[in-house]
């Protein structure tokens, strides 16, 4: 057959460690098959983005502007002992955070569904999309470890050069540790005009949950900013369709209604509450590696990636020599959410079509009993057949 052609190219950003392994094994078994692809690529492996003072990580998102599709391989985000393991010059900053604070984007995560396994929260029968926050809070932070006696102070300075506002945080008797957090009214803003179109597209209602009675400042701004966007700009287009209103809650309570939920809402949290619920929503459905995930931007710029880390441990067991079974759906679909915005974008039907079919065909193994270790935990089948990563896939291409 001839290879489906693309007329524009979409950015690759490869990644680490076992993710980075099944990136080329899915490249190999199905897409460069099927796909004449083209692609702008860019290595955001640890040690090339070492090499490059993370210069590359910054050229990947401008890129993204450029062509407005993207997709990404998970990659480490370095700690101290990651700084020794791979002799890096620093602690450089996380990719997906530099990404997203350039795009100015809200992440949508939802799991994949199969019906042969059953979340472990039984009154969910729909998927929970967590819309998450992708700019400021603690992945822009400022820190600072105290080391003796003294006084910390929020100070405020205009750009006319008058300070506005100074106030004590904290008169340290010893050693401590501080942190600084900011946000933009425009990127929350975003934010919210986001959450409310993804409701109109897919017909979900938005609920969202902060902290206000704590954080009467930070996260009352956070509620307000919601409020009034929906209101003014979107109201009448939830009513005309038929649609829940807007709801808003404490994040307690929020956690509490999602676990007696049935599903099929989004979930609107702030940066670092939305990193941590949409895990624990995958893990809830099934597993963490039947998650997608994609940051929109404002200006309609798309990134797709796993929800997922890197699997060092499968990875430590690839470089023995050691087959491992490693679930590659969550990067499969990300793969595939980029095809289909990109034909769409493209007006290449062909292309947004093969999209389609490779998720199908991915489902359909998992139905048929071919799974991964991880799935063959959690599948009602009687018949499990456990297979290695490659051989998955493998069993993908013949159902494609």
């Amino acid at each position: 057959m001839s290879k489906i052609k693309m007329q524009n190219p979409v950015v690759e950003m490869d990644g680490d460690e076992m993710t980075r392994i099944l990136w080329a094994m899915i490249k190999e078994i199905l897409l460069d098959p099927y796909v004449d692809l083209k692609t702008e690529y860019y290595d955001l492996g640890l040690k090339h983005r070492d090499q490059t003072e993370d210069r590359v990580t910054t050229e990947a998102a401008l890129a993204i502007r450029r062509h407005r599709v993207g997709v990404k391989c998970a990659t480490i985000t370095p700690n101290a002992q990651r700084v020794e393991e791979y002799n890096l010059k620093k602690m450089w900053k996380s990719p997906n955070g530099t990404i997203r604070a350039i795009l100015d984007g809200t992440v949508f995560r939802a799991p994949v569904l199969v019906p042969n396994i059953k979340p472990f929260v039984t009154t969910w029968a729909r998927p929970i999309t967590i819309a998450r926050h992708a700019y400021g809070d603690i992945y822009r932070n400022v820190e600072y470890q105290v080391s003796e006696p003294g006084r910390a102070e929020l100070v405020f300075t205009a750009s006319s050069g008058r300070e506005l506002s100074r106030q004590e945080i904290h008169t340290f008797k010893g050693p401590g540790i501080l942190m600084g957090m900011h946000n933009l009214d425009d990127s929350i803003i975003s934010f919210a005009r986001a959450c409310f179109r993804y409701a109109l597209d897919t017909r979900q209602p938005v609920w969202f949950a902060a902290k206000d009675t704590i954080s009467k400042i930070y996260d009352h701004r956070f509620k307000d900013l919601f409020q009034e966007i929906y209101d003014t700009e979107f109201a009448a287009d939830f009513k005309a369709a038929g649609m829940e209103e807007y709801f808003y809650t404490l994040i307690d309570d929020a956690v509490a209604r999602v676990i007696r939920s049935e599903g099929g809402f989004i979930w609107a949290c702030k940066n670092y509450d939305g990193d941590v619920m949409s895990d624990m929503v995958a893990t809830a459905f099934g597993s963490l590696a039947m998650m997608t995930s994609v940051l929109v931007s404002p200006d309609g710029n798309f990134e797709y990636e796993a929800a997922h880390g890197t699997v060092t441990r499968h990875y430590y067991k690839h470089l023995k020599g050691e087959q491992t079974s490693t679930n590659p759906i969550a990067t499969l679909f990300a793969w595939a959410g980029a095809l289909r915005k990109r034909g769409e974008m493209d007006e290449t039907p062909d292309l947004y079509k093969f999209a389609d079919r490779l998720e199908k065909a991915s489902l359909n193994t998992i139905v048929d009993g071919i799974m991964t270790r991880d799935l063959a935990e959690l599948a009602s089948n009687s018949n499990k057949n456990v297979v290695n990563s490659r051989d998955f896939l493998e069993a993908i291409a013949k159902r494609l």
